[in-house]
């Protein structure tokens, strides 16, 4: 089977609240000083995803996709250290700045560049944005079936069937080939990169593909085709404060914090 996962490189999540900034002139945040970027969280499980696929079909081959400028090579590789076969990069300062439609774009050109294929993972959505938005979009432009949230992926006579989460559990469904899937972390743990594998992945050089080479005009990737206006990005602030009741005694005490929690209709 021929598997396309699509992948992200963004800040890491696990790094320290206070260590991320916002340039408010720009409307972007600042990466944290000695903080290496990262695959987003559920991009990696979308890659074990396509592995486990290319586990149970012999002679399947993953390709990993990814959008940006100056992306970090060992960060863009782990994929390929965890089992993946072939990389593209869409590496170009035209890519930077995009929104989920423009990013979407991006990729369906690269896609469609690629040529055959069966089913196209991406995570459920992004660990900087949140929006989820990139797949859905991908698989309109596309003219694909999509299923969303899948926890298990499972080839059967030429469809996939999968297990997607719903409020109150999972849901059994399936869809014809080709696809496209975005993955949940309830699918497992991605798998350890090898010693081995990394040493394979230093040796593997990434396609490069610049807008040019995928027939897309600079002006329609990017910040430039973006689809959405960021109109302020801001640091939520947290205060809190405290009150002490007291009293002669305790069920005094507990008397005055009852009527002082109905005042503040807590209760």
């Amino acid at each position: 089977m021929e598997l396309i996962v699509c992948v992200k490189q963004v800040p890491d999540p696990e790094a320290p609240p206070a260590s991320f900034k916002v340039d408010a002139a720009t409307n972007k945040v600042v990466p944290p000083p000695g903080v290496a970027p990262v695959i987003s969280t559920y991009d990696e499980t979308a890659v074990e995803a396509a592995l486990k696929v290319k586990d149970a079909k012999a002679g399947s081959k993953v390709t990993v996709l990814s959008m940006g400028n100056n992306l970090v090579r060992d960060v863009v590789k782990k994929p390929l250290a965890m089992g993946a076969d072939t990389l593209i990069l869409l590496e170009d300062p035209a890519y930077e700045d995009a929104d989920s439609f423009s990013t979407a774009t991006a990729l369906a050109a690269a896609i469609k560049k690629i040529g055959k294929f069966d089913i196209i993972f991406c995570g459920r959505q992004a660990a900087d944005w949140d929006a989820g938005q990139v797949g859905l979009g991908l698989a309109e432009m596309l003219g694909l079936p999509c299923i969303t949230l899948a926890k298990k992926v499972t080839i059967l006579d030429g469809k996939v069937q999968v297990e997607r989460l719903v409020a109150d559990g999972f849901e059994v469904v399936e869809a014809p080939l080709p696809c496209l899937i975005t993955v949940t972390s309830e699918l497992g743990e991605p798998r350890y990169a090898p010693l081995k594998g990394i040493m394979k992945a230093a040796k593997i050089q990434p396609t490069i593909w610049k807008p040019a080479d995928i027939g897309l005009d600079p002006a329609k990737i990017g910040a430039k085709g973006r689809r959405t206006k960021l109109v302020k990005l801001f640091q939520p602030v947290k205060e809190g404060k405290c009150e002490i009741v007291e009293g002669e005694n305790v069920a005094d005490a507990a008397a005055k914090l009852a009527v002082r929690l109905r005042e503040a209709k807590v209760l």
